[in-house]
């Protein structure tokens, strides 16, 4: 089992592993550059690896992360939609443990040691709650907030759960939960589906409490009534199918950039602008025949 050395007031601190368990933070993107800075500044030591999953942003989102922690692995997701760039970082994650963070700022990687502690302790899936005892938002408006609430009240009666919160995409759980989970949705829906299907599962599900900070630059995709909707369709598709049964078979194929090149300066280039193709050998450190090195990758 994992330890950390720097026990507080009964949550895991950030210290430092004493075994072998990995750690993979998610972090699915789409124009955050100017998010991002804040985000990586507070990703603990204990974390062993970063995936950014870009959702084909038009700013500098990817070489903001790369030159913010040159170890970031940059996946390109396959579709569109958080769902899609979850599952496309859940299949590339090396990690024993995988936690679910975003780009904008609302969830403070800081808290991620809190989100670790009940996972070695023997739960299977840590979930962050607003609504749990500690936890709260500064973000969430009341109709989004009403909602949840309804939407949480129905899974629980439905499914027999006793969440306290049912959309918020702050989570953290060990690789054995993937096959259940089995991430095929697109949208923000993703927490709600994943949530109902590892207490379908019989999962270990334990709450964390976990403050929601307001975004710092930009404006979010999310809209109530839409992805309200989509929510309240996925829980009734799920009450009424059976149990998905674990499998790897959700795993979506996707592209991670290898290499030091920036994807658009790649495109640049062929476009004919000023980006010489000397200069771009040099950032890459090779040859200019080698100067562009996109990895494609099937999980």
């Amino acid at each position: 089992m994992v330890e950390f050395q720097g026990m507080v007031g009964g949550r895991v601190s950030d210290g430092v592993k004493t075994t072998d368990v990995s750690i993979t933070v998610v972090v699915p993107a789409m124009n955050e550059a100017a998010n991002l800075p804040h985000v990586f500044a507070r990703i603990p030591a204990c974390v062993d690896e970063v995936i950014l999953v870009d959702g084909n942003s038009s700013d500098d989102t990817v070489e903001v992360a790369r030159s913010l922690r040159p170890d970031v692995r940059v996946v390109l997701q396959s579709g569109r939609g958080k769902g899609n760039a979850l599952a496309c970082g859940f299949a590339a994650a090396s990690g024993d443990i995988i936690v679910m963070l975003d780009a904008d700022g609302s969830t403070d990687p800081a808290e991620i040691p809190a989100f670790i502690a009940p996972l070695l302790e023997g739960a299977d899936f840590a979930k962050g709650s607003r609504y749990a005892q500690g936890g709260g938002s500064a973000d969430i408006t009341p109709i989004r907030g009403l909602g949840n609430r309804a939407l949480g009240a129905v899974v629980n009666v439905l499914f027999g759960t006793r969440f306290t919160d049912l959309c918020y995409g702050y989570n953290a759980f060990w690789r054995s939960c993937l096959p259940h989970m089995h991430v095929t949705c697109d949208g923000f829906e993703v927490e709600t589906l994943i949530n109902i299907r590892v207490a379908r599962a019989g999962l270990n599900v334990a709450e964390v409490p976990s403050h929601e900070e307001e975004r710092i630059h930009g404006e979010s995709n999310l809209n109530a009534f839409r992805d309200g909707r989509r929510v309240l369709a996925t829980i009734i598709r799920e009450r009424l199918h059976r149990r998905v049964k674990p499998s790897d078979d959700w795993r979506p194929e996707y592209r991670e950039l290898g290499g030091m090149l920036r994807e658009h300066q790649a495109n640049q280039l062929a476009a004919g602008t000023k980006l010489q193709l000397q200069e771009v050998a040099a950032m890459n450190g090779a040859v200019p025949g080698r100067a562009i090195e996109v990895a494609s990758m099937t999980a």
